[in-house]
This record gives C-alpha cells, sequence and structure tokens, in this order.
C-alpha cells in the first residue's frame, strides 16, 4: 500500500514554484472537465483565460474584480501570519458594506458629494468591518471561542442583517419594491482611474495596501513580532511578545481590510446597496491568500489568477452554456491542485505495508 514518507529537506524552489504548479494542474483538469461535458477544451480555456484580457475593456474588468479579492488577502494573510484563521472576511465585507453605505445614503443630498464625502464614506466601511472583526477578536480574547467557527457564523448574521435593511430602512421608495438601495449620485462615487471603462480608484487602494503589507511584515518590528507570535508562540511569550496585540491587531486590520473592499463595491460598479455585495469574495480570497503563499506581493499574483476565474466564468455560462457553478468548480480545483502539490513537497509516496 501507498504510504507518505517525511522528506529530511524539502525544496524551498518547489516550495514557491508549488502555486505555479496548482495553476497547470488546475489548467489540465479544466480541460479535462471540458472535454468530460461535451465542450471543446481549447474554446473552454480560451473563454476562460484569453477571452477576458483580450482588449483594455477586458483588463479593467479583471482589475474590478482583482480589487476586493487583493484587499481582502492582505489582510488574511496578515491574520493566518499571525495563526490567527480568519473565515469570516466575506461578514467582515458585508458590515464594511452596510455601514459604508449606509453613510452614503445618509449624507448623498444630491448636492453635496466630493472628495471629503468619499473619505467619510470609506472610513465608515472600514469601521463597520472592524468592528465586526472585533466580534470575533473579543470571543477569542474573552472565551476562547475559536475564532473559525464564530468568524464563519458571523458570515450568514451578516448577510442576513443585509437583507433585512435592503428590504426595509434602507429599501429605495421608488425602486418598485425591489430589495436594493437607491443609487447614489455621481459625487459619492469612486473616481473612474481608466477613462471610458468602469476601473475605479479600488484597484489603487489595493496596490497600495499590498506593499504597504509587505513593508508592514518585512520591515517593521510590529510585523516581526506578529509573526514571531503565529510561528513560534512559545518564543515570542519568552521574548515578551503579547499574544492578545497580535491577535487584535491582525483581526482589526483584516476587518478593515475586508471592509474596504465592501465599501468600494458598493461606490463602484454596483453604486448601491443590493442583498448580494459580493459573489464571495471573502471566501476565495482564502484561497487568494494561501496561493499567494500569505506573501502581501504575492497575492498579487493569485488575485489576479482568481479574478480570470470570474470573468472567466461568466462568460463560459454566456457563450458555451456552462452552469453558474463552473467558478466555483475550478476555484476548488486550484486550491485541491495547490494542496496535493504542498503535500508532495514535503512528503514523498513510498510502498509499503
Amino acid at each position: 500500500m501507498l504510504k507518505l514518507e517525511r522528506r529530511p529537506n524539502p525544496s524551498v524552489l518547489m516550495s514557491w514554484m508549488s502555486p505555479v504548479l496548482a495553476v497547470l494542474l488546475t489548467v489540465a483538469c479544466g480541460a479535462i472537465l471540458f472535454a468530460a461535458l461535451g465542450k471543446d477544451p481549447l474554446a473552454g480555456l480560451s473563454v476562460f483565460f484569453i477571452e477576458p484580457i483580450k482588449d483594455v475593456r477586458g483588463w479593467s474588468e479583471v482589475g474590478i474584480k482583482v480589487a476586493p479579492l487583493l484587499l481582502i488577502a492582505v489582510g488574511l494573510a496578515i491574520c493566518f501570519r499571525a495563526n490567527v484563521f480568519n473565515i469570516g472576511a466575506e461578514g467582515q465585507l458585508v458590515l464594511g458594506a452596510i455601514t459604508g453605505g449606509a453613510a452614503a445614503l445618509f449624507f448623498d443630498q444630491g448636492e453635496r458629494g466630493g472628495a471629503l464625502m468619499i473619505i467619510t464614506v470609506l472610513v465608515a466601511g472600514m469601521l463597520g468591518g472592524m468592528a465586526w472583526a472585533a466580534i470575533t477578536a473579543w470571543l477569542r480574547d474573552r472565551f476562547n471561542a475559536n475564532e473559525i467557527l464564530v468568524s464563519l457564523m458571523l458570515v450568514y448574521v451578516a448577510q442576513l442583517l443585509l437583507s433585512l435593511l435592503v428590504h426595509g430602512p434602507l429599501r429605495d421608495p421608488e425602486g418598485f419594491n425591489f430589495p436594493q438601495s437607491r443609487m447614489l449620485s455621481e459625487g459619492f462615487l469612486l473616481p473612474i482611474v481608466l477613462p471610458g471603462t468602469r476601473l475605479h480608484l479600488g484597484i489603487v487602494f489595493a496596490l497600495i495596501t499590498s506593499v504597504l503589507g509587505w513593508l508592514f511584515l518585512s520591515r517593521s518590528f510590529a510585523g516581526f513580532r506578529l509573526q514571531v507570535g503565529g510561528m513560534a508562540p512559545a518564543a515570542a511569550r519568552y521574548a515578551g511578545f503579547s499574544a492578545r496585540k497580535s491577535l487584535w491587531m491582525s483581526m482589526l486590520v483584516c476587518g478593515a481590510l475586508a471592509g474596504l473592499a465592501g465599501v468600494a463595491e458598493v461606490m463602484g460598479p454596483i453604486g448601491q446597496l443590493t442583498p448580494s455585495v459580493s459573489p464571495g469574495y471573502g471566501f476565495a480570497a482564502i484561497i487568494v491568500a494561501f496561493v499567494g503563499r500569505l506573501h502581501p506581493v504575492g497575492v498579487v499574483f493569485s488575485s489576479f489568477i482568481m479574478a480570470l476565474f470570474y470573468i472567466g466564468g461568466e462568460l463560459s455560462q454566456s457563450r458555451l452554456g456552462m452552469p453558474n457553478a463552473i467558478t466555483g468548480v475550478f476555484q476548488g480545483i486550484l486550491l485541491f491542485s495547490l494542496l496535493a502539490c504542498d503535500v508532495l513537497i514535503h512528503y514523498k509516496l513510498r510502498w509499503g505495508k
């Protein structure tokens, strides 16, 4: 029978190449999947990986998806480096959308707007995400509750709260009873960074956040302290580093970035509050973080791949008649491929009794 035997010296190069191998395996599995469904594999892969970036408009649409994925993935990378498994970034995104959207609707009287109001709304969204993340941090800190379960359950609370608000207090009175808020005025929308497209300022926020996250983790004492607490808790305690500070810092930073991603969606491509603010960015960003090796710059590459999955999935539905689950299938294959590559990097298969 086959058994796994730990390698004495796992390859560092292969460890960094693992995400690339995982993407290649995903492409190969995708071709097999298309063939099994009676579709031309080359045409299917072209729709997924080539069509979305054939022109400037396609690149801009990919950038719209990259922005929230990258923002959340940087926050999750910081959390996971601190050994804090925040699985509820989706809920923190939704709360950011709620608080930022509510603030925008409150201040938006049709005449006021501009940079100051936009900054105010963005801060409101970040505070909402931080507040939701703080619930998990407090329960972990005070009662030693499992942050995986708590943060995950809070996702559903946040989604139900959003549904309640857009069906009730925040519903557009002139919206023919649809569960959505009124559209935001032009002065409350994020500026477009590429004329003629929908690509908004959120992509700039995401790229800046990636650089700042790298500087924090690799060039600051606070980042060093946080990582030591995650990798070697006993050594951290011996050095006098506070596990509580690492918990609260990582959760609040992640919550703020997820909240920023949420309010940027409301002030960007959506322009209003709806029950489906996010197609699952918070969960997809978990895969993005691990494919990017929990590195704030590495997640730029993985968020681009994940954005292709979203756009390619939409195109494959309209052009090839694929089901809407195709995006989730590709995301799952990517995660499984990454896990398989990582296992084989650290272990080798042996025949044994």
